[in-house]
């Protein structure tokens, strides 16, 4: 018909020279996570990304570890803030530091961004975040995904997810079957909020209290919206660290379900993990959606981290090379709580007492 014009993919809302343009921008920051055993293989652009498996010759019996994860609805605040290069901190956080908690070292990661329209800046942004946090985890940044889906997001709309690998020694993997009775658990202190509870946060600070993300909050000392895109602390190299420096039995990281529910699925049967909240005192930021919005203490740990984002339990000979090591890394860290026998306690973990 005269005068038509045939549907494109253009005219139906994606944009395939955006994409090119966001691959284009984020290279040199992927090319920074790279590690031996992925220089030289081919780079961004290709179908799949390689990690060179000889290197895992010197292993007796090397496990692969898998994990997956996102961030939540964390991405909505950094899109009302059109802050987008942190976010993908806390996307690796949430990745290497479930690798770890088993003791695998985190090898590489691979991510997925979804967005209603490409903007190639905002998601080369997005791009270095996750790229940075490569780099404190250690690990390398191998290939990913950008996916525009116009119609069901809207222009500005994305989430991210990722997904890693890592490997540790079959006969030092860590877990409930090497708790003991008598040991200790470690706190090490979470930068914030984290990745977790953002749907209460929200639904708190922002819809019930009607706090502007904008807004200075004096006993946070900065604004609302810094405080809540504090980007996730990665733990993996400060926990290898231990692994190498002295004996540690298990490790829990702290995210969806509180200190005491992810504690707990370490925690062997017939044993019991006992923390002491006087040990600590809260970040402001845990008090404020408290308060505001009037929350009880035990909804909010289990929702929140409370201030504590790993976990590290170790015999009782190991606390203070475990405590020092942690010190010269710049982690905030102390004795939380023991494992005690069961007791009148289910198999599990209790928080006892009023924080400090």
């Amino acid at each position: 018909m005269t005068g038509t014009t045939g549907a494109s993919y253009a005219a139906a809302g994606v944009d395939i020279e955006a994409g090119d343009r966001a691959v284009e921008l984020m290279k040199e920051w992927v090319k920074k996570t790279q590690r031996p055993e992925t220089t030289g293989l081919g780079g961004l652009g290709g179908f799949a990304g390689l990690f060179d498996a000889s290197a895992l010759k010197r292993y007796e019996r090397p496990l692969l570890a898998s994990a997956t994860d996102g961030v939540g609805t964390k991405v909505d605040l950094a899109r009302k803030l059109g802050v987008y290069d942190t976010i993908g901190h806390d996307l690796v956080g949430m990745v290497v530091d479930d690798l770890v908690v088993c003791g695998a070292e985190p090898l590489f990661m691979t991510d997925y961004i979804c967005v209603g329209k490409v903007h190639p800046e905002r998601v080369a942004a997005i791009v270095k975040g996750i790229a940075e946090g490569c780099v404190l985890a250690g690990c390398a940044l191998v290939g990913g995904e950008t996916a525009e889906h116009p119609g069901l997001l809207g222009v500005d709309d994305f989430d991210v997810a990722g997904a890693g690998t890592g490997v540790v020694e079959a006969d030092q993997v860590l877990g409930a079957d090497r708790i003991r009775e008598g040991d200790v658990v470690i706190a090490m202190a979470s930068s914030g909020l984290h990745s977790n509870g953002y749907s209460l946060v929200r639904h708190v600070l922002l819809d019930r209290a009607k706090m502007s993300l904008d807004a200075q909050v004096a006993e946070l000392g900065r604004t609302l919206g810094e405080e809540l895109l504090e980007p996730t602390r990665i733990y993996s190299l400060d926990c290898l660290a231990l692994t190498r420096t002295t004996e540690v039995h298990a490790f829990s990281h702290v995210t969806g379900g509180g200190l005491a529910n992810n504690l707990a699925r370490v925690v062997p049967d017939g044993l019991h993990a006992t923390v002491d909240r006087a040990s600590w005192t809260p970040g402001p930021v845990f008090d404020l959606v408290g308060k505001a919005g009037q929350v009880e203490r035990l909804e909010l740990e289990k929702t929140l981290n409370m201030g504590v984002g790993m976990i590290a339990v170790v015999p009782p000979s190991s606390v203070d090379v475990a405590l020092a090591t942690l010190a010269d890394r710049g982690v905030e860290s102390w004795v939380a709580g023991e494992i005690t026998a069961r007791g009148d306690h289910k198999t599990g973990a209790t928080l006892m007492g009023d924080y400090a």
